[in-house]
């Protein structure tokens, strides 16, 4: 049994999932779900971008809501092109349903994706175009990076996240209740969606070791003021559980 008593902040289902893995390491959790992911509704566009799969030369999801949301409109048989996915939780999704799935093997982000030679080598063709599945107002790196090497780049987005309603102080008093001494955020917006709810609490919840999933998530924390941010470099349990054997337990 560990000393660490850790926030999970993922969405209800993922922070389940996530809490039983730590408790069969000894590790105890607490959630306080961050992200709350609705699904945007069904358009004949949407449905037409996916009957049209064809015209792409590769298919990018960048989360494990768009790849869920992406295999409930999908048909079978499906145009055999590569598929590509920011982790390998999201690859593992796509691949259960027999798709040709590619992803970094170290980092769960668009940096380490776009370092993938699979990746390149499927736009390193005349005419490329990539579809990337995500969710509402994403990140741009990934179409930037790509239109740079002569890509043309589609978004098609399939839900939107936002912040579920908690009373005033419900962050702070979950920590105090639960003695809890570390905290974990999955992305830069489960980052943004935690400070927002600290609100005028954040330069006591800032002295919290943070446990985040990249160095851009790192670079926003400590940017904000955390004093201890620990970049996992990847949103997995496995990646979460090597970073808590590597650090401290903090004295509170």
């Amino acid at each position: 049994m560990t000393r660490w008593r850790l926030l999970l902040t993922r969405p209800a289902e993922e922070s389940a999932a996530l809490a039983v893995t730590l408790a069969d390491a000894g590790v105890f959790s607490s959630a306080l779900p961050l992200l709350e992911i609705k699904a945007l509704p069904v358009t004949p566009e949407q449905q037409a971008v996916f009957a049209a799969l064809r015209r792409y030369c590769a298919v990018i999801v960048v989360s494990k809501p768009a790849a869920r949301l992406a295999l409930q409109q999908l048909t079978a048989p499906w145009p055999r092109l590569p598929w590509f996915s920011v982790g390998a939780a999201t690859a593992q999704i796509l691949a259960d349903q027999g798709l040709d799935v590619h992803y970094p093997p170290t980092g769960d982000d668009s940096e380490a994706l776009l370092q993938l030679t699979a990746l390149r080598e499927a736009v390193a063709v005349s005419g490329a175009r990539v579809l990337i599945l995500r969710g509402e107002g994403g990140r741009e790196l990934l179409a930037q990076r790509l239109r740079e090497r002569g890509v043309s780049v589609d978004y098609l987005e399939l839900y939107r996240r936002f912040l579920p309603a908690y009373d005033t102080g419900a962050l702070t008093q979950r920590i105090q209740l639960e003695r809890l001494n570390g905290l974990v955020v999955s992305s830069g917006q489960g980052f943004l969606h935690l400070q927002a709810l600290a609100g005028p609490d954040w330069p006591e919840v800032a002295q919290l070791p943070l446990f985040v999933p990249s160095a851009r998530v790192y670079e926003m924390a400590r940017a904000a003021g955390a004093e201890k941010v620990v970049d996992c470099r990847g949103a997995s349990a496995a990646a979460l559980l090597v970073a808590l054997g590597s650090n401290p337990v903090p004295t509170l």
